[in-house]
């Protein structure tokens, strides 16, 4: 059972996604928050599997909602590989392929981060995706537009709970666009703390294959794949794949645009 907290300052649209999600068998809607501050609160006490989240709310927005939960419950004892957002930069988002865009992975790979963290979902409209990079870099393991068909929000729940990241096909254009417009020479060198052959396999991910495509390329296992990209989590400090590919842009390892 997939445990969520709903967090929206409007109560019909709480009251609809609750219902569109209680309506799954395998989903259940444990608590409702009014702001930030309260979902904040409730998280707490509820310790959800998912939290959808919206980005606009008074008391306390949803970002720094997401900041203040995912850095309080990095803080508990956990066996973890690797903490939340400990004051390094971290990355956003990831080029999709599908009508819900879910990150290309079919199983779940994180960086160790305890069972007890929950996954957020950031919930926008198409004016206010110019968050997308502060909201995932706060932590957020995707964006959902929020007149997203009721089936994608049941499966986009789903998707993040069971470890990956998603982005809604509007949202991850303007994420293709804004590193377009940056320098556009690819630097093999970057992230140097990855060998040669993590490097190789990250670029494969920010080109969006999944795990058995990149097997396939390298001729190699993919549990060999699933062990190189939970090291690259581990050692870039990232909370899951939709992060790692962004790191990719960012760091200048990938350019939008040229060949893999």
């Amino acid at each position: 059972m997939i445990r969520i907290v709903i967090a929206d300052d409007q109560a019909m649209v709480r009251a609809g996604f609750a219902a569109l999600l209680d309506a799954h068998p395998d989903i259940e809607v444990v608590g409702q928050a009014q702001d930030g501050a309260e979902c904040v609160s409730l998280v707490a006490e509820l310790k959800p599997d998912i939290v959808l989240m919206d980005v606009r709310m008074p008391e306390l927005d949803g970002i720094e909602a997401t900041r203040e939960i995912l850095s309080a419950r990095s803080r508990q004892p956990a066996n973890t590989a690797a903490s939340v957002n400990d004051g390094k930069p971290g990355f956003a988002g990831q080029p999709a392929n599908a009508e819900i865009s879910k990150s290309a992975v079919s199983t779940s790979e994180t960086s160790g981060i305890g069972d007890d963290v929950p996954r957020i979902i950031m919930l926008t409209t198409f004016d206010i995706d110019d968050y997308v990079f502060d909201a995932i870099r706060a932590g957020a393991s995707g964006f959902l537009l929020k007149d997203a068909p009721p089936n994608e929000l049941a499966e986009a729940v789903r998707v993040v709970a069971s470890g990956d990241g998603l982005l809604a096909p509007s949202v991850t254009r303007r994420v293709i666009e804004h590193f377009a417009a940056g320098p556009q020479t690819s630097n093999a060198e970057a992230l140097p703390d990855l060998t040669d052959r993590e490097r190789e396999i990250l670029v494969l991910v920010a080109r969006g294959q999944t795990n058995t495509e990149i097997a396939a390329t390298l001729f190699i296992a993919v549990q060999t794949v699933k062990t190189h990209v939970s090291r690259i989590l581990y050692k870039l400090e990232l909370r899951d794949r939709a992060q790692a590919v962004i790191a990719a842009y960012e760091s200048g390892l990938v350019v939008p645009g040229a060949k893999a």
